[in-house]
């Protein structure tokens, strides 16, 4: 497989030896599997099990979780470059945006001892995965208007509502669910979470039929009075948003890092085959009309490389509001930088892009999904629009 371009010159200067050690690391397993392994288990049908049980091994899955639970202890920098390294491979895991990313994260930070100690092991060593539920037809990922409700039935809670492009509920042991309580002094509805364990009666998948090649398929919920008893909430009834954000700012970094290990690939490829695709006597990319093309894609993915870093960092140390401006920011950058990376490597490569044996027909699709998913580019230019440049909001 070709080897993909370093992700930075000075990055001595913005990431620790450890981190260093890690990407390397990653990169050397990621390598091992490539993307024709990646082509092989979506092709059949199948996924990434023999890579994600060894990433897991490593210790790789749970780097962000703590300690005591068997994860790494450190943070999503370090989960966000597994994730980077792995798509810079060819073989990126969806999952590592859901399960320790997002499902960790807020159970790290809000779930109970118990919920904790039940969960964190196994999405730490990769035994475990949990899928995230919030988006719904009518609502997009608008927190919002969210319809799913919550209501109290004695003890326990009763859950219901729809869900839609849920991903990996088939491999998932169980579910984190974004619903809405009523609010006992205000009567208005307020985000909270549930985990609903795969095989709870009411909880229904169907999987969507998707024009997108991966391992990890799609899939409609419905929840019908589906109970839940009292553990099955996360954190606090009243934290809100507060920790529905906790599990968004870090996907919307791994989101970047997903899309930033893509477009390294593509441009993997494309210099490779730039190098020594020869017409005329000489490599097409001699040619600037090829050649300055890729320099603008790889001057794009380290701009939004170091976007991604500054978010992740930002996360790490406690700062949820800078945190959630930067991985906006991030993921706006790293999915403009994903796209247009891939779009230009099929170019580069002319019909040898659509072929098979070459792998980058089929991100045009996924490289797109960056676009659309968590977040549309839209909706993070209005975030930035008010809550960065104080401009009014029009709805």
């Amino acid at each position: 497989m070709t080897e993909a371009p370093p992700t930075s010159a000075g990055q001595a200067l913005l990431e620790t030896t450890e981190q260093r050690d890690l990407r390397a690391a990653v990169a050397a397993l990621g390598a091992r599997y490539g993307r024709a392994y990646f082509q092989r288990v979506t092709a059949e049908g199948k996924h990434t099990d023999e890579l994600w049980g060894e990433a897991g091994k490593l210790g790789y899955l749970g780097v962000n979780l703590p300690e005591r639970y068997g994860g790494g202890g450190r943070g999503v920098t370090e989960l966000a470059i597994v994730l980077e390294e792995l798509g810079a491979a060819g073989c990126p895991l969806l999952m590592l945006v859901v399960s320790p990313a997002i499902c960790g994260t807020v159970i790290s930070r809000f779930g109970t001892d118990e919920q904790r100690a039940r969960w964190l092991p196994g999405l730490a060593d990769g035994s475990r995965k949990m899928a995230f539920g919030i988006t719904e037809p009518d609502a997009g990922s608008n927190s919002h208007r969210i319809t799913t409700t919550a209501r109290r039935d004695g003890t326990d809670w009763l859950l219901t509502g729809r869900k839609v492009f849920i991903s990996g509920v088939d491999i998932a042991d169980a579910t984190l669910i974004v619903g809405r309580t009523e609010d006992s002094r205000t009567g208005r509805l307020k985000p909270c979470l549930f985990i609903v364990d795969r095989d709870t009666p009411g909880f229904e998948r169907r999987p969507i039929p998707m024009e997108l090649q991966a391992p990890e398929k799609q899939f409609e919920l419905v929840l019908d009075d589906v109970r839940l008893p009292a553990d099955a909430l996360v954190g606090e009834e009243d934290a809100g948003l507060l920790q529905l954000f906790a599990g968004l700012n870090p996907e919307r970094i791994m989101t970047a890092a997903f899309a930033l290990g893509m477009g390294r690939y593509a441009l993997g490829q494309a210099v490779d085959y730039a190098r020594t695709r020869t017409v005329w006597k000489q490599p097409i990319g001699a040619h600037q009309a090829v050649a300055h093309p890729l320099a603008q894609a790889h001057i794009e993915l380290e701009l939004a490389g170091l976007m991604t870093r500054k978010a992740a960092q930002l996360y790490d140390a406690g700062d949820d509001v800078g945190a959630g401006e930067a991985a906006n920011m991030a993921k706006y950058a790293a999915a403009e930088a994903g796209l247009k990376a891939v779009d230009q490597a099929v170019h580069t490569l002319g019909g040898n892009g659509l072929t098979t044996e070459y792998g980058l027909a089929a991100l045009l699709n996924a490289a797109r999904v960056a676009r659309i998913a968590p977040v549309s580019r839209e909706m993070i230019l209005n975030y930035v629009s008010h809550s960065s440049l104080g401009l009014p909001k029009s709805y």
